[in-house]
């Protein structure tokens, strides 16, 4: 599997275990692919918090708490950090 796909995938599992809104079944695909794009654009944690912050309330009309979203940014920045070291 292309080491993208697999950082990517990664992404996903860390977007849909946090579940902001307790859907608890996964009813976040649209926002977890625009807050992956954020990622790969995204290197400053409140940016990408703020980015995704407003990703999610722009869906669900709820602002999730600015806490919450800089945790979710800096545990997906986490990811970012370990791809780019590995050759």
């Amino acid at each position: 599997m292309r080491k993208e796909l697999q950082t990517n995938l990664q992404y996903v599992d860390v977007l849909n275990e946090w579940d902001p809104f307790h859907l608890q079944n996964g009813d976040y695909d649209t926002e977890i692919a625009d807050a992956i794009q954020a990622v790969h654009e995204l290197n400053d944690p409140s940016k990408l918090a703020k980015r995704i912050q407003a990703i999610y309330e722009f869906s669900f009309e709820e602002v999730i708490p600015m806490e919450s979203c800089l945790k979710i940014a800096w545990a997906l920045l986490a990811i970012k950090e370990n791809e780019s070291c590995t050759f």
